[in-house]
């Protein structure tokens, strides 16, 4: 349905069995259909809500019990199926939820049902937590016919609201840090489980937004080095009723429903001004803020998921619907895919990116699933697709740094590498490449060297710069850095699903013994120098280098490897081993200080000849006997030793990374070069110090790593000698 501007609506007679309140308070007008959501002004509140199906759309107001219906109001106008009304006399913090009328048909893709209290897309604020239910269900739950049986029973009551907010923050002389994305470290985290029990942050304030932004925590992100830290989910989410059932919850919030809210458990008062507060206390740290935002799906899930928002208000216009269009199609192993070719939903999600960028300041994103993102009308990922047009001329979004897991899925839905220029990309390649040469897997070096040169191999030819590659080893999903060292087989009982979820093929070695060490001295200096190995070669790389939360201190989850549901001691960060594992701490935090210290680790762009046929120029391979490394030696699936000999010709110093990946000693002859320069080894992971004044090698002399290790040394460039 589509009306002219300022078209008067009468509202049908509602279902039997949705009570209305008895009293109407207050005076309607026309209002405007823009912005979308409810706008606080002088005189009360404008509300707008998009719908092209609906026949009637009420927005329902709420005593501050958050449970009593005080009134409800047909929204009078429909402008381009965009709903609005202005109410007046209404304030900030007032509660109210939507009610949308038309037909109940899942089989043609509409499941309208006006006894569910829906939340407004535009939520900025909600009142408290999302926890399912199934009351939340708009068919009746266990019928034969599935969801083709329409439920008639109120949730009003019980349905969580949204709240007006008033946005009149005081930013003060607040202002994006705005590091270079070739000098950034990304460190990721969750709001809750790193300050929870964290040493210095006020019990109240362990787990809050609140939390994040004091001294302690802070103090703690400066002494690594740290520029940018990197949010799991913090739009509103929900906590899914069959993990309820289990006594568990969706401890990393990848189940979205109000992109605009953050996410309530994480504040104490206000969680959006306590947001606010977090973030400007952090930008003075000179720490970005980038969230990990979900917008491939919703938590709504499949045809059998509740009905919370968007499937109430119109299902057709912002989700992928199958052929047969009760079914959804499902790109993100979730149940459902947010449409970004379509216009509604694209312009929910650039509105939604934008606010927190005006509004929250945060200083980019990363997109969960991003191939789902990039896929057209007919779900073929491509440059061209609506989001990326959009955001390539978004005069805000443009600015900031964006960052995609460049994966989905569906058809061709791998796409490393494959992201438009200008943005950042979580490099998966990386990641198996590293974990596989390190754990002494057959034919893994040439895989290595790509990845410590930052994936030039796929980047330079298609003009993207070496920042474009997030370099990461280990993250949220998949087994701590400890655990990568310590557990051959994931240990998820405890998530109830009979260890069956979570990847099982995780390219790690437990150095001999799965799981703890058990006083077992050989097992445990192995682990220590593995970890020491994984987070040189993570500094060390060209791009860009993510440290997950804890890994700086040997952070263990006892072998699960999916702890999405884990909002207890398996993920939360243990402290005391910041104290147990000092030396690697001291050690990750001189890694960061050495790579801000060698800019030739941090390229801007590629040296010259990175198009043609030298992926990478800066390095030069060479052998354990000191002379360039030949074909044969490459296509050796035993070989485990290369040296990397980078220097950039801009930059005054030249690195020299050994890597020794054998259960052998490896006598390493030195490169020699005409200036005979010597070099300092900086770097030696059976110790675990990082030097400022280390040993001297002179060029082509003989140097000796100990099994599975590795080794950094440096010198003057060519033309500073």
């Amino acid at each position: 349905m589509s009306q002219g501007p300022g078209t008067p609506l009468h509202a049908p007679s509602p279902p039997p069995r949705t009570r209305r309140p008895r009293a109407r308070h207050h005076t309607v007008g026309d209002g405007r259909p823009w912005p979308l959501g409810a706008t606080l002004d002088r005189d009360g509140v404008n509300f707008a809500v998009y719908s092209s199906a609906a026949s009637c759309v009420e927005v329902c107001l709420y005593a501050e019990d958050g449970r009593t219906e005080v009134e409800r109001i047909a929204l009078p106008c429909a402008t381009h199926d965009v709903w609005h009304g202005h109410v007046k006399g209404l304030r900030a913090g007032q509660r109210y939820g939507l009610r949308a009328h038309g037909p109940y048909e899942p089989p043609a893709g509409q499941r309208f049902n006006p006894v569910k209290l829906l939340l407004d897309p535009y939520a900025k604020r909600i009142d408290r937590s999302l926890r399912g239910d199934g009351t939340q269900f708009a068919y009746v739950l266990g019928h034969d016919e599935e969801d083709l049986a329409q439920d008639t029973s109120d949730n009003g009551a019980t349905a969580v609201k949204a709240q007006v907010v008033r946005n009149s923050f005081d930013w003060g002389q607040d202002a994006p840090p705005a590091h270079r994305p070739e000098d950034t470290v990304f460190y990721e985290l969750h709001v809750r489980g790193f300050t929870h029990g964290m040493p210095g942050v006020p019990p109240e304030l362990q787990g809050t937004y609140a939390g994040l932004g004091s001294p302690a925590a802070i103090a703690h992100l400066q002494s690594l080095g740290v520029t940018s830290v990197e949010l799991l989910p913090v739009q509103a989410f929900i906590d899914d009723m069959h993990l309820l059932e289990k006594g568990l919850s969706n401890h990393w919030g990848y189940n979205t429903v109000a992109f605009f809210a953050p996410e309530p458990r994480y504040g104490t008062a206000d969680p959006v001004d306590e947001f606010k507060i977090m973030v400007k206390s952090l930008h003075a740290a000179g720490i970005e803020v980038i969230l990990d935002v979900v917008y491939n799906h919703t938590g709504e899930g499949n045809h059998l998921g509740p009905t919370l928002s968007f499937k109430g208000l119109d299902n057709a216009a912002y989700y992928r619907l199958a052929e047969e269009p009760r079914f959804y199609t499902d790109f993100t192993g979730t149940g459902n895919t947010l449409d970004t070719s379509s216009p509604p939903a694209l312009q929910l999600v650039l509105d939604s990116l934008r606010y927190w960028v005006t509004e929250m300041h945060v200083d980019g994103f990363r997109f969960d699933l991003a191939s789902a993102l990039g896929r057209d009308a007919s779900g073929a990922f491509t440059h061209r697709s609506p989001f990326f047009g959009a955001i390539a001329q978004d005069p805000v979004l443009r600015k900031v740094k964006l960052i995609a897991e460049p994966w989905d899925l569906g058809p061709e839905g791998y796409q490393v590498g494959g992201f438009p220029q200008g943005w950042q990309e979580w490099n998966g390649r990386y990641r198996d490449a590293v974990r596989d040469y390190w754990r002494n897997a057959d034919g893994s070096l040439g895989a290595f060297a790509a990845a410590l040169c930052g994936g030039a191999d796929m980047l330079a030819p298609r003009r993207r710069a070496p920042w474009s590659s997030v370099n990461l080893v280990t993250v949220h999903d998949g087994f701590t850095l400890h655990d990568l060292v310590s557990y051959n087989d994931k240990h998820n009982e405890a998530n109830g699903e009979d260890n069956q979820d979570g990847e099982s093929h995780n390219r790690s070695w437990n150095c001999g013994l799965e799981g703890p060490a058990d006083g077992n001295l050989e097992v445990s200096t192995l682990r220590q120098r593995q970890m020491r190995n994984f987070l040189t070669t993570l500094f060390c790389s060209h791009g860009v280098p993510l440290l997950l939360a804890g890994d700086e201190f040997a952070r263990t989850q006892g072998g699960n490897n999916n702890g999405y549901c884990q909002d207890n001691a398996i993920s939360w960060v243990d402290w005391a081993l910041a104290e147990r594992h000092d030396e690697q701490l001291a050690f990750t935090r001189a890694l960061a200080a050495l790579r801000r210290e060698l800019g030739v680790l941090r390229l801007r762009a590629w040296p010259h000849g990175a198009e043609d046929d030298l992926p990478c120029p800066s390095v030069q391979w060479h052998s354990v006997w000191g002379l360039p490394m030949t074909p044969e030696e490459w296509d050796d699936p035993q070989a485990r030793c290369v040296a990397a000999w980078i220097e950039s010709g801009v930059e005054a110093q030249a690195v020299l990374l050994l890597f020794n990946a054998t259960p052998q000693d490896a006598v390493f002859t030195l490169p020699a070069d005409e200036s005979a320069r010597d070099w300092t080894v900086r770097v030696d992971t059976r110790h675990a110090t990082v030097a400022t004044q280390g040993d001297a090698v002179a060029s082509g002399g003989q140097i000796t790593l100990v099994p599975h290790s590795m080794a950094v040394l440096t010198t003057a460039a060519r033309d500073a000698t």
